[in-house]
């Protein structure tokens, strides 16, 4: 704990304690809150101005959907990069600090991209370099690759250690996760149909990116001394010492991460693969028998008289066949 002296008039010298810090303090980000108010105006101005004259006549700009999907997306952003989990996240503990990359890449970046209509996209592409240039970073292995390349350098010690005590470092790197998780959204939720791949593909896809963060994870869980030193400091939020910090946060990536992309592979699986399928494995009547099938409705009814007259005709066989 820090202390401050002070010296009397006899020169006696008293040392006394500051007072305790409170790591829960509230603490106001403009930054934050001007960003997300910016993406609304933005977002209300291309929807309002804009969106009626790029849709056919009669149509909505945005459904309900898209809506629903900005609101979230904000929501997100605010609660990732605002008090409190920046500030714990920044100043105590880096399991909050992976919470954050995960609400910023996981779950702010496809809502992002589901609130955006496709006209809206086509507008902000265009159809030269910079519509190619994003279709092909969009490409399911180079936004792979890209994304779990970002992710391994952002928890590089050095980059960690550095950006805790330096600003714009530290908000570089949430660019740099947020366009990174943009990317890799992109084939699976993006607003561009062409850039989106099959259910199949999807599912793969999203099975891989469950498994790739699983080395930097397991070296957080199973690190035996302190990884990221500047988060070695004297006060430990909620008694959580920096081994079970680094811990948590290895879990955070891994398990957290991959629940969430397991439960998407398992919905296209059911709402793709097995819809339809829900009926054909009980017992219960789902239709009306055919007429045919019904005793009295044969065209031809098949009496005892038919059945011996067609075994008279039947020759025996001979003894030496």
């Amino acid at each position: 704990m820090a202390q401050h002296l002070n010296v009397l008039a006899e020169g006696t010298v008293v040392v006394a304690a500051e007072p305790p810090v409170d790591p829960m303090a509230f603490q106001l980000h403009p930054e934050v809150l001007l960003l997300v108010a910016s993406l609304t105006v933005a977002y209300v101005y291309m929807v309002r101005v804009i969106g009626p004259n790029a849709v056919p006549k009669g149509q909505p700009a945005v459904s309900r959907f898209n809506i629903i999907s900005f609101v979230l997306a904000m929501l997100m952003l605010w609660a990732a990069s605002g008090w409190p989990i920046h500030d714990i996240g920044e100043e105590y503990l880096y399991s909050a600090h992976m919470l954050q990359h995960m609400m910023l890449s996981f779950f702010m970046a496809p809502l992002a991209l589901m609130a955006t209509p496709t006209w809206l996209a086509r507008i902000l592409f265009g159809d030269g370099h910079f519509y190619r240039g994003i279709k092909w970073f969009s490409m399911p292995v180079v936004a792979g690759v890209l994304f779990n390349a970002t992710v391994m350098f952002i928890h590089v010690p050095l980059i960690v250690n550095e950006s805790v005590v330096n600003g714009p470092l530290h908000y570089s790197l949430h660019v740099l996760v947020v366009v990174a998780g943009l990317l890799m959204w992109m084939p699976v939720c993006g607003p561009i149909p062409e850039f989106r791949m099959g259910v199949a593909g999807t599912m793969i896809y999203l099975f891989l990116q469950s498994v790739v963060p699983t080395v930097p994870a397991a070296w957080l869980t199973f690190a035996e001394d302190t990884v990221y030193k500047a988060y070695d400091v004297p006060t430990r939020l909620w008694g959580i010492s920096v081994i079970d910090d680094q811990q948590l946060a290895g879990a955070v990536m891994k398990t957290a991460g991959g629940i969430f992309l397991w439960a998407i592979i398992i919905y296209l699986f059911f709402t793709k693969f097995a819809a339809g399928n829900e009926d054909s494995y009980d017992f219960k009547r789902r239709g009306k028998m055919p007429p045919s099938e019904i005793v009295g409705n044969d065209q031809v009814p098949l009496t005892t008289e038919d059945i011996e007259r067609e075994f008279a005709k039947t020759v025996a066989p001979s003894d030496g066949a």
